[in-house]
């Protein structure tokens, strides 16, 4: 990455950062799709091997199409280096795994997306990690719940799917002073409206799946952090399990990246309208938007946060069977557990994403049988309107 890339707008390193060229100098980023590489001499490949040679060796371990994507996202979210991984939950994995070992202790946000509550609670505690899950927009009950012994903490800000924002700064502060790193799932968010390293935070990983790709095309992650915990701790992890990134899917996200804050300001202004709508309804109980001055942690999410988001929440009146009436009238917005996408998209997170969390613990997060999380698209805002305005009058039977 060069000095340079730092420099710029984020507009423009998300079409130009960490660019590097073959010698054709092709305009569009090349897909190097190869497992290998070749050496002209032994005592090259050798080279390569011990680390005097930076070239690369293999795809699982790097890639030229890969480290692209890498070096922009790295550019991108101010970090210094990034390793890109196969989906969003590898990248989760790999993120805590690297933080922690066998009798270390981790805590962590409840409110997690299912999966990621799976490895908190049941995949770390198999290979000795102790954890802790607490209300994450409280404080107190993380300052209580870290003790020296932790190693790691994780959030997601604004949360999946009912978009608490936990506060960055001062979990990050409650974390080094343990000498725990702080990591945060910053896909609600993106990086184009929190930046979390800028708030303390140790590592940043996203699901290139959602707005990165932006377009339902592939699979994709990546961690991002120090370069040296990223060489030392996480790429040795990467290069003997091997939850490397396709370079097919690496060149599908670079395109991805150069629209990306078009697509999000686009979706953003949109969102925050259609919040509005929805909370006019008196077929709707609440709205759950960063962008309202109703939402929980309003004044947080202002200092936090450069926008509102992407993403909306809100609980039928009706409950479950009115918010199934209302997503099967939908016309334009498509049903699916997808978010991030150039078409807006609408999930029941009790019977879909959060369906393997126990119906208590839903409660106590506030997934409701009446929640419906909605991811807003490009689509015209007056055909979204509209076509929430005649759903709303089906939810009510």
């Amino acid at each position: 990455m060069s000095a340079n890339d730092r420099d710029w707008h984020p507009d423009t390193t998300l079409v130009h950062g960490g660019t590097t060229r073959s010698p054709f100098g092709e305009t569009s980023e090349a897909i190097f799709l190869t497992q290998g590489f070749v050496y002209g001499t032994a005592e090259a490949a050798e080279a390569r091997f011990n680390g005097d040679d930076p070239g690369f060796v293999y795809s699982r371990y790097a890639n030229p199409t890969v480290a692209m994507f890498e070096n922009r996202m790295a550019a991108l979210e101010g970090a210094e280096a990034g390793i890109a991984t196969a989906s969003g939950m590898a990248a989760v994995n790999l993120a805590l795994m690297a933080c922690c070992k066998a009798g270390d202790h981790v805590v962590a946000a409840k409110a997690l997306f299912g999966s990621c509550r799976y490895i908190v609670e049941t995949l770390l505690p198999r290979f000795g990690v102790e954890t802790t899950l607490v209300d994450g927009t409280d404080l107190d009950a993380w300052r209580a719940a870290i003790r020296p012994g932790t190693t790691a903490c994780f959030l997601e800000s604004p949360t999946n799917p009912t978009l608490e924002i936990i506060d960055i700064a001062a979990v990050a502060d409650l974390a080094h002073a343990v000498g725990a790193k702080l990591v945060v799932d910053n896909v609600f968010a993106t990086p184009i409206w929190q930046s979390p390293l800028a708030l303390g935070a140790d590592v940043v990983i996203y699901s290139a799946t959602k707005h990165i790709d932006g377009q339902g095309r592939c699979l994709g992650g990546i961690v991002l952090g120090e370069k040296d915990w990223i060489d030392d701790e996480v790429m040795p992890f990467v290069k003997h399990t091997g939850p490397s990134m396709s370079p097919f899917n690496a060149w599908v996200l670079l395109k991805g990246l150069e629209t990306l804050s078009l697509r999000v300001e686009r979706q953003t202004t949109s969102a925050a309208r259609l919040a509005d709508l929805l909370a006019e309804s008196d077929a709707v109980s609440r709205v759950i938007y960063p962008g309202r001055d109703d939402h929980p942690q309003a004044d947080l999410a202002r200092r936090q946060m450069r926008a509102g988001s992407t993403m909306i929440a809100f609980e039928m009146k009706g409950g479950k069977e009115a918010a199934f009436r209302f997503s099967n009238a939908l016309k334009i917005v498509k049903m699916s557990n997808n978010l991030g996408d150039a078409r807006s998209l609408v999930t029941h997170p009790a019977t879909t994403t959060h369906q393997s969390v126990a119906e208590e613990a839903r409660a106590e997060l506030g997934i409701g049988a009446g929640l419906l999380r909605f991811s807003v698209g490009l689509e015209h805002p007056d055909d979204l309107a509209a076509d929430l305005a005649a759903a709303l009058a089906a939810s009510r039977g």
